[in-house]
């Protein structure tokens, strides 16, 4: 059986540690099995403790003023859930909901003590940088597909950059994610597929020309 120190080592993110700090590390984290469906955190909540994805697959989301769901992100294994933007403080402030769409397995790391025993003396910080830095694209990405892209722009991003999540998804629901009518939706990928950058069999998409999906939503940050 897989011990809880194996577990981290498994992750990328923690791979530069040396044995010390990986038993030190181990003590203060606990390792949790969280079902589809669960709300890991909500939006203005605060914690103490840093959340990192082992396995399975989370969302992140917000709630507007009309009671409407606007998707921002998706948090796969092997990365970090919390959000983190004063390195100051010894709590951490969610500006989102996260919730698990498939069974995973959450550590959860104290951490005031992570702070001082790695952050402070410079260790994880190139690791924590570089999920930082992901989770700023990840929300540039948000900026262009609500302010700047169109339907067709949205889809093809989409298809570009997550294929296998758009294949997992009922249409419905990636309509809703986009913000567009799964009417719109449905001739998108229609016309995508006429002009033979795509296929679809069975109901699943390939994507036949991966640079002619990229240069549809290139073109319009380029506008």
């Amino acid at each position: 059986m897989q011990t809880l120190k194996d577990l981290i080592q498994s992750q990328i993110f923690f791979q530069s540690l040396e044995e010390k700090d990986l038993d030190l590390l181990v003590s203060i984290s606990t390792l949790h099995n969280y079902e589809e469906g669960f709300i890991l955190h909500y939006e203005n909540s605060t914690s103490s403790e840093l959340l990192f994805l082992v396995t399975g697959l989370a969302r992140a989301y917000k709630i507007d003023k009309h009671e409407n769901e606007i998707f921002l992100y998706y948090i796969y294994e092997d990365s970090l859930i919390s959000e983190l933007s004063d390195l100051k403080s010894s709590a951490l402030y969610a500006y989102s909901n996260v919730e698990i769409i498939e069974d995973a397995q959450v550590l959860k790391i104290n951490y005031k003590k992570f702070k001082e025993c790695f952050l402070d003396k410079n260790l994880l910080c190139t690791a924590l940088t570089s999920e930082i830095l992901k989770r700023s694209q990840q929300l540039q990405s948000l900026i262009n597909r609500e302010f700047i892209f169109d339907a067709v722009s949205k889809v093809s991003m989409m298809l570009c950059d997550d294929l296998e999540m758009f294949n997992k998804l009922k249409r419905h629901d990636i309509a809703l994610m986009l913000h567009i009518q799964p009417a719109t939706l449905s001739r998108v990928l229609k016309r995508l597929k006429r002009n033979g950058i795509i296929d679809i069999i069975h109901g699943e998409v390939i994507v036949k020309e991966q640079e002619a999906l990229r240069e549809i939503y290139k073109d319009k940050l380029d506008d």
